[in-house]
């Protein structure tokens, strides 16, 4: 079993960085696929992005070059947004399938933490 909790969310103006923990337990980041995804209102899910066990890292093309996703330690994920835009405000959250080692894109994720906000003001 894997539960997550993330934090770090917050209100920032564009340009701005704020950077999103993921505490995870019953499992060691890094081990299998985990990532991040974002939900703004009245839009679908998208995956921002997906680390595997080799430390392969996707990222969609709106958040390249602004944000980083990493292990910080064997408990926590992190994602690094820098350079914040409007379109970024979403509750974001943290996911993980420890039945995956890769491909990623293809996971299902059946562990998800409760969310956390970003909203970015023009």
């Amino acid at each position: 079993q894997v539960q997550l909790v993330e934090s770090g969310g917050g209100s920032v103006q564009a340009g701005g960085s704020l950077r999103l923990s993921c505490a995870a337990s019953g499992y060691s980041i890094g081990t299998y696929c985990m990532g991040w995804f974002r939900q703004a209102p009245g839009k679908e899910r998208e995956g921002v992005a997906t680390m595997d066990s080799s430390g392969k890292i996707r990222y969609v093309d709106s958040v390249k070059g602004r944000f980083t996703i990493a292990k910080d330690s064997p408990k926590t994920l992190y994602l690094q947004m820098n350079n914040l835009k409007p379109e970024d405000t979403a509750m974001y959250y943290c996911a993980a399938d420890p039945s995956r080692l890769w491909a990623c894109s293809t996971a299902d994720f059946p562990y998800w933490g409760q969310g956390t906000q970003v909203t970015v003001s023009a």
